[in-house]
């Protein structure tokens, strides 16, 4: 290494390489062109930063079926029919046709043809005016996305522009550009636009004549305006067509069949199918050109076709609209979105998104309940649930039809609807955990308003949407697994999946076991939400569904669905105007049954099998509670239950009394007589072991029923056990208004047990009256704090604290 190392090594070669660098340095400045060409280049790189082309086009907004058909078009913000094409729509044909016509060498020149521009120039000198532009496609797109004046000097800016659009698109980019962007008079502009508004049809599927007619079109929008000119499109349609054949564009059979094809074109409205849907996408995706719904055309015209009609039919009942939403089972695809039956009728509110607008449920949430229920053990569907009146902390349900059954199992209760046990269910599972329930199925709605619901939610008094419901539906049909419903093809879900068919996107609210179950109960044709006479007159689809009809007859639902389809159906009036005829079994359903009869009449798909897996199993019960079986319960009963799950409790509906021989009084073990004579021998007798409400109904609607007996008077035994009395009314913690100057009287009523003969009434711990059970006291109240208490002759107390505030 010699001194210095290697800066010394380093200089020596900076020092060998100095004369190429000043011979370089020589010939820039002794010869000026590479420092134009890149000065030159530098500024075009610079202009091309500031003024890129542009490109940004406002188009209208195009929802497409999921084969791609057009169902609904909107205005770009411009107000023109302006539709995006995409490359797929330019046919080989119309490439031809337009390329031959407009620019035959569009493919080999850089945005401007030197050639035809000298050949347009020589004429237009000549002639002494403007014969030939010699513009070129890509610069007709430099025209249209920057109109200029027709000068030469916007020539010269629009050559310069086409060579700038060459740099940055594809020549088929170009060419799509182009057409997207034509004139074809009025607001109607591009290819796809003229194509589906004057023939009806996409691109795709144009003839030649057609395709010829359109390309003419542009050149002279003003005076060959479809519709009103079609003689003289004509004439100018066959010139081009004899061009083309002439040239060799087109064979010659097929320029013949043009010739002879007549002009069929007229101005017709848009695609206007599924206009709430394509509103919802177009504001969920505002800058999309093209948006792919999941809908199939031929189910979205049904149904559209079905609403429509029977609303016509019902509207002199006072309905006026309906709405319906299918989902696919299998891929949580939304097939058809009916948000009105006539989105033009302003006067009905046919612009509003029945799918989305908030209304009550009416009793359509019970197989959600019932669901629950069973996954929590509390019943089965032999279980016994008793449907009389029932007081609830001071809500006192009624049923539909005012009528009650008295003890009933749940599928009973299920299948007919029945109020009283659905709020008694919703109390034992809790409103909380229904509320968790319907919030992992998506109830958005319910969301918001928990803080603020109770037991009467699962009759209606809670906010739904026609979506949330269907779409909670497709559990059933799902093993308990919620459908996360797509609108649009190929979207992501809110997990991220690409596709809601993933089956670990789809939250499970309650096990396949108890989805079987309700759907069992569901599918029973002999229930009161049959629509009246439906089955004489129309095909009953296989289907399991449930109805609702919310408070004031405002809103019928009915809710269906077998392997395939989930299907929701309401109809009402958007005004809130209430019905006397209007009910979910006669006025829902038949246009459910419609719907399915249309879209999936003989389904191959098979109906519901037990869940595999061994959980669900049948045992012997006792029909009168639904229980395991005593030796002393007569007949037997076949239930499902579900395997660790289900309570597992021994029959008590009789409980054994010993009563005398004349079964007029009842012994308890502390003064049953034993031994002597055998007339004052104690007798065992089996009584029915009666909730203190069933007692209360029977006695109050005059029913027979094996009351036990009195007991002993001669016992002076206080009992502890068992059911007190249940007070219903007055009801606790509650707030009664009186008027000091005419104070009204206030009821005291409660329920007992079977075996309970006197009550004694007591206000402020003071004595105020004995009754009966089933007797209703009365007192005038004075203002302030008052304990009420109820003792049965057994000994046992029950209390409530009200508030008496003067008005």
């Amino acid at each position: 290494m010699p001194v210095g190392g290697p800066c010394l090594f380093l200089s020596v070669n900076v020092s060998a390489r100095l004369p190429d660098y000043r011979r370089s340095l020589g010939y820039l400045r002794t010869h000026r062109w590479p420092k134009l060409l890149l000065g030159t280049l530098l500024g075009l790189f610079l202009l091309d930063r500031l003024f890129p082309p542009p490109t940004r086009v406002a188009y209208s907004t195009l929802v497409t079926a999921a084969d791609g058909t057009t169902l609904h078009a909107f205005l770009n913000r411009n107000d023109k029919w302006r539709m995006y094409a995409t490359l797929d729509d330019i046919t080989p044909r119309l490439r031809q046709a337009i390329l031959r016509k407009e620019d035959r060498w569009f493919y080999w020149h850089p945005g401007l043809n030197p050639v035809a521009m000298a050949r347009a120039a020589g004429r237009n000198l000549l002639s002494g005016r403007r014969t030939s532009g010699a513009s070129t496609i890509t610069m007709q797109v430099v025209r249209l996305l920057e109109p200029r004046p027709r000068t030469y000097l916007s020539k010269l800016i629009e050559a310069a522009r086409a060579v700038q659009l060459e740099a940055h698109l594809s020549k088929d980019e170009i060419l799509q550009l182009y057409l997207n962007l034509i004139p074809y008079g009025g607001n109607v502009e591009g290819i796809k636009s003229a194509s589906l508004i004057f023939f009806g049809k996409p691109p795709q599927l144009l003839s030649l004549a057609e395709i010829t007619t359109l390309a003419i079109i542009p050149n002279r929008p003003s005076s060959l305006r479809l519709g009103d000119n079609n003689a003289a499109i004509v004439q100018a349609r066959n010139a081009w067509l004899r061009r083309f054949e002439q040239a060799g564009t087109f064979d010659e059979k097929a320029v013949q069949d043009a010739l002879n094809e007549p002009l069929d074109a007229r101005r017709r409205p848009a695609p206007n199918q599924a206009p709430q849907l394509s509103l919802r996408l177009r504001t969920e995706q505002p800058d999309q050109p093209i948006i792919v719904s999941t809908l199939q055309p031929a189910v979205q015209a049904a149904t559209e076709r079905l609403v429509r009609q029977y609303v016509d039919r019902v509207r002199g009942q006072n309905i006026h609209n309906a709405a319906v939403l299918v989902i696919n089972n299998q891929t949580g695809a939304v097939e058809a979105y009916v948000g009105s039956a006539d989105f033009a009728n302003t006067f009905d509110g046919g612009q509003v998104d029945g799918v989305q607008a908030i209304r009550s449920p009416g009793s359509a949430l019970k197989p959600l309940l019932y669901a629950l229920a069973f996954d929590k053990g509390l019943i089965t569907p032999k279980a016994k649930l008793n449907d009389v009146p029932t007081n609830f902390g001071g809500y006192e349900p009624d049923n539909y039809d005012r009528h009650f059954n008295g003890p009933v199992t749940a599928e009973f209760a299920l299948a007919n609807s029945l109020n009283i046990p659905a709020v008694k269910l919703l109390r034992d599972v809790s409103t909380p955990s229904f509320v968790g329930t319907l919030r992992q199925a998506g109830f958005r709605t319910v969301q918001k308003q928990a803080d603020d619901l109770g037991l009467s939610m699962i009759l209606g008094g809670c906010g739904v949407t026609l979506e949330e419901l269907t779409q909670a539906y497709t559990a059933f049909a799902d093993g308990g697994k919620v459908r996360e419903v797509r609108f649009v093809a190929d979207a992501p879900t809110k997990t991220g999946s690409p596709s809601a068919a993933d089956e670990s996107t789809s939250p499970a609210i309650f096990s396949p076991e108890a989805a079987f179950l309700v759907t069992n109960t569901l599918t029973q044709i002999t229930r009161p939400d049959l629509p009246n006479n439906f089955d004489n007159s129309y095909r009953l689809p296989r289907i399991a569904w449930k109805t609702g009809t919310s408070y004031g007859r405002r809103d019928a639902w009915s809710i269906g669905y077998n392997r395939h389809y989930t299907v929701g159906v309401w109809v009402g009036n958007f005004s809130g105007v209430g019905v006397p005829d209007l009910s979910g079994a006669n006025t829902a359903t038949p246009l459910l049954f419609q719907v399915f009869n249309a879209i999936d009449y003989n389904t191959p798909t098979g109906w519901f099998r037990a869940p595999a897996g061994g959980k669900l199993a049948s045992r012997q019960v006792c029909p009168e509670s639904g229980d395991a079986p005593e030796r002393t319960c007569e007949g037997r009963a076949v239930d499902y239950y579900i395997m660790g799950v289900s309570r597992a409790s021994r029959c008590q509906h009789q409980t054994m009394v010993w009563t005398n021989a004349a079964g007029t009084l009842s012994y308890c073990a502390h003064c049953r007589p034993t031994g002597g004579d055998s007339l004052l021998r104690p007798v065992a007798r089996l009584y029915p072991n009666l909730a203190p409400e069933v007692v209360a109904w029977y006695a109050a609607s005059n029913r027979p029923y094996a009351a036990i007996p009195p007991h002993n008077p001669a016992c002076e035994r206080v009992f502890g056990t068992g059911v007190a009395p249940l007070i219903t009314s007055l009801n606790q913690n509650s707030e009664y208004f009186i008027n000091p100057q005419k104070p009204a009287d206030l009821a005291l009523t409660c329920q007992a047990a079977n075996d309970v003969r006197r009550v004694y009434w007591y206000l402020n711990e003071k004595l105020y009256r004995a009754a009966k059970p089933t007797e209703t006291l009365f007192f005038t109240p004075t203002p302030g704090t008052l304990t009420i208490a109820c003792a049965d002759d057994k000994g046992r107390v029950s209390r409530v604290r009200v508030l008496i505030k003067r008005e």
